[in-house]
């Protein structure tokens, strides 16, 4: 007779009598004390260690305010403080929400302990290799200096993203309902599929530059290649997966073709459509990066290759930063949808880590 044995409980989390995990208001306000310590102790490592290396610390004037870089580095930080703060309050009366945004406070707190010592490696002592790795104030200048250029860019890059990232899901969808459905259509252009689907989007860029009257259109084709060929082709493995007796008691009840694609194929291939534009949406900001580096008036990758070309490397990963709120919004955003679409999956799968 074999014993099973019963598993360890996290140390944040308890079981609660429904089976769910529950965490107890004490212990979720200190978890989210816990949570914003971190960003405070970077507060006074900036405030209270002394500048022993030589640098300027300039100071910059909007209209009646004069700030300098230190001072605009401890605002972000009071403002993520403030945001996390805000985020357990709405948090507090939710028993799930409590659980989610607890999981993350150790993760919180070694952020703000590593920004305190990048801030002291980086900026007070100059021990990281300059000017390559630049400290968080430092990199905040390049907000202070141009942050109307660095929004400019911002604004290029979102626009040929949306271009080509949605014609790319439309021609993926499309063109992976067309092959997982029709035969002779799979016959035909699977093969083009896989062909073009290994190679780089980038390597197509001369012909693109050559073939599209503008870099903008050149680099929106380059994307949209990139997005096509994953999306492509998880959509036709979802559609070619649907189980026949699904089809046949459909057919029963006297559906059409066009009922069965969008009503029973299209559904059940949803998982791995979303699977498709996730993987796609990678790829395709990677892209979209190089396309800009490659020959684009704008953008943030033409903003990291202008910055690059001066050795202004803290422009370089101030540009690296929007990048990544960029690039998780959107993702945060696609997950939304995914949810939203996918909400019978609830409770079915696993996710959000259990």
């Amino acid at each position: 007779m074999s014993i099973i044995k019963e598993s360890t409980v996290p140390p944040l989390l308890k079981q609660g009598r429904n089976g769910k995990k529950h965490i107890s208001d004490l212990r979720f306000i200190l978890l989210t004390v816990f949570t914003v310590s971190g960003f405070i102790l970077a507060v006074l490592a900036n405030l209270l260690f002394r500048q022993l290396a030589d640098v300027k610390i300039t100071a910059y004037a909007y209209g009646s305010l004069v700030i300098n870089i230190n001072e605009a580095y401890r605002i972000v930080l009071a403002v993520l403080i403030l945001l996390y703060l805000g985020i357990a309050g709405c948090s507090f009366f939710r028993a799930d929400r409590r659980v989610k945004f607890s999981k993350r406070a150790p993760f919180r707190f070694a952020v703000g302990i590593a920004l305190a010592l990048w801030d002291i490696l980086g900026t007070k002592l100059l021990l990281l290799p300059q000017p390559f790795f630049p400290g968080p104030a430092r990199i905040i200048e390049a907000f202070l200096i141009e942050g109307d250029y660095i929004w400019q860019n911002t604004l290029y890059s979102l626009r040929l993203f949306s271009v080509g990232f949605t014609l790319g899901v439309v021609f993926g969808v499309g063109t992976g309902i067309l092959i997982g459905w029709f035969p002779k259509v799979y016959y035909w252009v699977y093969p083009v599929l896989k062909i073009t689907g290994v190679i780089p989007a980038v390597a197509w860029m001369p012909f693109a530059l050559t073939l599209f009257p503008t870099p903008f259109s050149a680099a929106a084709f380059l994307i949209v290649i990139c997005a096509w060929f994953s999306i492509a082709s998880l959509t036709a493995q979802g559609i070619q997966s649907t189980q026949r007796p699904q089809f046949e008691v459909a057919r029963t009840l006297g559906a059409k073709t066009p009922f069965l694609v969008f009503h029973v194929a299209i559904p059940h291939a949803m998982p791995q459509i979303f699977t498709g534009i996730s993987n796609a949406n990678g790829f395709a900001f990677t892209t979209l990066v190089m396309a800009e580096m490659m020959g684009q008036p704008g953008g943030l990758g033409y903003y990291i290759n202008a910055s690059k070309v001066w050795s202004a490397y803290y422009k370089v990963f101030a540009a690296i930063i929007v990048m990544a709120v960029l690039f998780s919004l959107i993702m945060k955003g696609m997950g939304l949808i995914q949810r939203r679409v996918l909400r019978w999956q609830k409770g079915l799968v696993k996710s959000d880590g259990q």
